[in-house]
């Protein structure tokens, strides 16, 4: 009986290490959504905010800079059609990107977007945007994205946000992977 204990020691220790090593894979790939799910509900690290509507202009204005940015490994141009507007804050706007597939084979991509300063992601909603859609783009094709977004009143009122003018929004396309061309 002594020498079972060793055994049984050894094996709970090997079992330990199995589910330790599950444990972390598996933290590993819901951590990407929960991330992503953090920072929509906090705003941490300039992500906006989602909402069904603008609540509607108070008097003060804002300049939102709109900016794009492609992965190397996208053939695509990307861009937004203006670069920044100078909007009424609580009021609904809308801006447009441009994406155009530079390849000769079709590529999906995806966007991720964030706003800076990073204390004013928190008072920018996004009522509907492009970004974590698969978009597939034909060889030559071009596509016209809009984003409905607002800055909210609530950002006047904030020590740390309401000397803040400028506002950017950016946007990176990056290549889903499922879409890579096979070979």
């Amino acid at each position: 009986m002594i020498a079972a204990l060793p055994q049984d020691r050894k094996l709970r220790t090997a079992m330990l290490a199995v589910l330790g090593v599950l444990a972390m894979t598996g933290l590993a790939f819901a951590s990407v959504p929960l991330y992503r799910l953090f920072c929509q509900v906090t705003g941490f690290g300039g992500t906006t905010m989602r909402a069904e509507a603008a609540p509607g202009a108070v008097d003060g204005k804002i300049t939102v800079a709109f900016d794009s940015n492609v992965s190397p490994a996208l053939t695509w141009k990307f861009k937004p059609e203006l670069a920044s507007d100078t909007i009424s804050i609580g009021a609904r706007d809308m801006a447009f990107y441009t994406a155009t597939n530079t390849g000769t084979v079709p590529i999906t991509g995806t966007a991720t977007y964030n706003v800076t300063p990073e204390a004013a992601g928190k008072y920018f909603s996004k009522i509907q945007c492009f970004c974590f859609t698969e978009q597939t783009l034909q060889p030559g094709e071009t596509v016209r994205m809009p984003v409905i977004y607002f800055v909210d009143p609530k950002i006047l009122k904030d020590p740390d946000t309401k000397d803040i003018a400028k506002i950017t929004l950016s946007y990176t396309f990056y290549p889903v992977d499922s879409a890579k061309p096979k070979g």
